[in-house]
């Protein structure tokens, strides 16, 4: 199997929460079909067909490759967070 490049997945989960963001802030016909463009595509990528479960799998991606997450804890803006991507 395939396994994606984790930048692009990195990528792909920030678009997903920024759009995920808006959406709850402003639903519009134009968000909400890139967020179901980009929820397809990371279904896609990661080998799912559920939403929740490719976030999940790109998470867990993220943290084989770097053995961290990406969040960053407020309180420590240089310290590295175990809290998931997804969003």
């Amino acid at each position: 199997m395939l396994v994606p490049d984790p930048k692009v997945v990195r990528e792909l989960l920030t678009r997903y929460a920024s759009l995920r963001i808006a959406q709850a802030e402003r639903e519009t016909p134009a968000t909400a079909r890139e967020l179901a463009d980009v929820s397809y595509t990371l279904c896609v990528m990661m080998g799912t067909t559920s939403t929740n479960e490719a976030v999940a799998k790109a998470d867990e991606l993220l943290i084989a490759r770097t053995g961290t997450t990406a969040v960053v804890d407020a309180a420590d803006p240089d310290e590295e967070s175990d809290l998931s991507l997804a969003v």
